[in-house]
C-alpha cells in the first residue's frame, strides 16, 4: 500500500463497505473484503495521524512567525 494515496484508500474502503453491506457475497469473499477493509482503514488512520503530527509541528512555527511579525 506504499503507493496508495489517502484519497484512493478512502475510495477503495467505501467500495468495500458498499459490497459488504449488499449482503450478496459468499462468506469467503466477504471475509477477504473485510480483511481488505481493515487494512485500508488502518492505512487511512496512519495517514491521518501523520497529517495531524505535521500540523502540530507547523502550528508552533506559525505562532512564532506571527509573534515576530507583530514586533
Amino acid at each position: 500500500m506504499s503507493t496508495l494515496t489517502f484519497e484512493k484508500a478512502v475510495e477503495k474502503l467505501s467500495a468495500v463497505v458498499t459490497q459488504l453491506e449488499s449482503g450478496n457475497l459468499p462468506l469467503e469473499k466477504s471475509l477477504k473484503l473485510y480483511e481488505e477493509g481493515i487494512a485500508l482503514s488502518s492505512f487511512c488512520e496512519e495517514e491521518l495521524k501523520k497529517a495531524e503530527l505535521r500540523i502540530r509541528e507547523l502550528k508552533p512555527q506559525q505562532t512564532e512567525e506571527v509573534e515576530q511579525d507583530a514586533e
